[in-house]
């Protein structure tokens, strides 16, 4: 929770920065965000269909930062979430979201629609994750699997821009390392295979990649107030089994009611056979409360 307060004063303070920048002489810096909020409750007395009492709640921000003056552009874009869930039958609280990314690519013009490019991308989670299943006596347990910065993932390299418009570009990058971090105690177990833990060897804290990027960014309307932004990110090593191409794709749907609420629906699939050997999916649906700034 420590770690959720601090990113949403970092934010605040950021966007307090940006607005002075802007009633400044410099006029070449805008920033965009939203803030969102979504609850969901089901309760349930002598229902014959049965059901589980649950709470639930989801928060949500998605910022952008960007720069444009002459030839450069430097694009900013902050991505965080974070859920739980409650239900009568559980002792444990669970999430139902937790994700924290940061994208920001820098160009220069080159010719036409492409442009010089440096890309940073990271990735983590707020929380610790854990593995839920029962005991011998058919009680809930639960055994700690991920946590903050484990893993944590920074990808960076030069490549080459191309831009339609804020709303089409894609990034292609030839020559990107990929550090993924890992707290050692889960790499420190006595009966700790290499690599089962997202590719890190045993006693070690991280682990190196060079390899292939592309990402594309994708936002339009669907139609009067229901937009959909479109982030894919591929990738793909040198160094180890460069068949395997890392898949992340994030679909963010938007449909207003009015100024402060809509219907919010997130959907990510992830494919990274360090991670897991299978598709993972995540996704969020719910009547929300937005803030815009």
């Amino acid at each position: 929770m420590k770690r959720i307060v601090l990113l949403l004063v970092m934010l605040g303070f950021t966007t307090v920065n940006a607005q002075e920048t802007q009633n400044d002489t410099i006029k070449h810096w805008k920033s965009k965000g939203n803030a969102s909020l979504l609850f969901n409750q089901s309760n349930f007395s002598n229902w014959a269909a049965g059901g589980e009492n649950n709470l639930s709640g989801n928060v949500g921000i998605n910022y952008d930062l960007n720069y444009k003056k002459d030839d450069w552009t430097w694009d900013n874009k902050l991505m965080a979430s974070y859920g739980l869930v409650k239900t009568n039958n559980s002792p444990f609280e669970k999430k139902t979201d937790d994700r924290l990314e940061f994208n920001s690519i820098l160009g220069k013009k080159a010719t036409g629609q492409w442009s010089y490019s440096a890309f940073l991308n990271f990735r983590t989670q707020f929380t610790k994750g854990y593995i839920y299943g029962t005991d011998e006596n058919g009680q809930e347990i639960r055994t700690e699997n991920t946590d903050f910065m484990s893993p944590g993932y920074l990808t960076f390299g030069p490549g080459m821009l191309w831009t339609k418009d804020q709303n089409l570009k894609i990034n292609l990058a030839p020559a990107t390392s990929k550090l993924t971090f890992v707290n050692k105690d889960y790499t420190s177990a006595p009966d700790y295979v290499n690599g089962s833990y997202f590719g890190v060897d045993a006693n070690k804290s991280m682990r190196y990649e060079l390899g292939f990027y592309s990402s594309v960014y994708y936002k339009l309307n669907i139609m009067a107030n229901v937009s959909a932004e479109n982030i894919l990110n591929l990738y793909s090593n040198y160094l180890e089994d460069p068949q395997n191409v890392d898949v992340d794709y994030t679909l963010n749907i938007v449909m207003k009611i009015n100024k402060y609420l809509s219907t919010n629906f997130a959907f990510q699939a992830i494919y990274d056979d360090n991670a897991f050997r299978g598709l993972q999916t995540r996704q969020v649906f719910g009547l929300g409360v937005n803030y815009g700034f």
